[in-house]
C-alpha cells in the first residue's frame, strides 16, 4: 500500500495540476503532471508547504464510468500499485501526478497500468517539466545486455 505521504489530499494542489499540469493520455489513462518549485520566492506564485517532503505524489480521479464502487477502488488499487513502481520515473522528486481512469482501466492490470504510467514520464513534454532530470529510457536496468522481448534479439 502507498503510504499517505504519496498522496494528494488538497483539492488546490488537485486544480493547479490539472490546469497548469502537463496532460498526456494513453489507452486507459489521462495523466497530468506538474513539477513543484523547490526554490523560494517562486517566480510563478507557486509554492510548496514545509509539511511536502519526499514526493512525487499521486491524487487519483476514478469516475462512476468506470464501473460500481468495488470495481473503482479496485482500479484505484490498481493505479496506486503502478504508481508505486513507476515513481521512480518521475521527471523529478517533487511532482504532482493526477491521473484520471478511464473505463478501459477497470479491465487492465497494474502491469499495464504501470506501463503506460512509464510511457507518459518518458514523454518529451512530461520530461522537459525538469530539464536537470536525467533522461530515463522506461526500461528497468538489469546490468547486463538486454533481450527485445517481441523478437528475443539480443540489443
Amino acid at each position: 500500500m502507498m503510504s499517505a505521504d504519496h498522496r494528494i489530499s488538497r483539492g488546490s494542489d488537485f486544480s493547479r495540476t490539472l490546469k497548469r499540469g502537463v496532460r498526456s493520455t494513453t489507452r486507459d489513462l489521462v495523466v497530468s503532471v506538474a513539477v513543484v518549485p523547490t526554490m523560494w520566492p517562486d517566480p510563478s506564485g507557486r509554492r510548496r508547504t514545509v509539511d511536502m517532503t519526499g514526493g512525487p505524489w499521486l491524487g487519483l480521479i476514478v469516475s462512476k464510468s468506470v464501473g460500481s464502487a468495488v470495481v473503482r477502488h479496485r482500479v484505484a488499487r490498481r493505479i496506486r500499485a503502478a504508481f508505486r513502481s513507476v515513481m521512480d520515473s518521475a521527471p523529478a522528486d517533487e511532482t504532482f501526478v493526477v491521473v484520471r481512469a478511464l473505463p478501459g482501466a477497470a479491465s487492465v492490470g497494474s502491469d499495464q497500468l504501470a506501463e503506460q504510467l512509464r510511457e507518459v514520464f518518458g514523454r518529451r513534454r512530461v520530461r522537459q517539466l525538469a530539464p536537470n532530470a536525467a533522461p530515463s529510457t522506461g526500461r528497468l536496468s538489469t546490468g547486463g545486455p538486454s533481450t527485445n522481448k517481441v523478437s528475443g534479439v539480443r540489443e
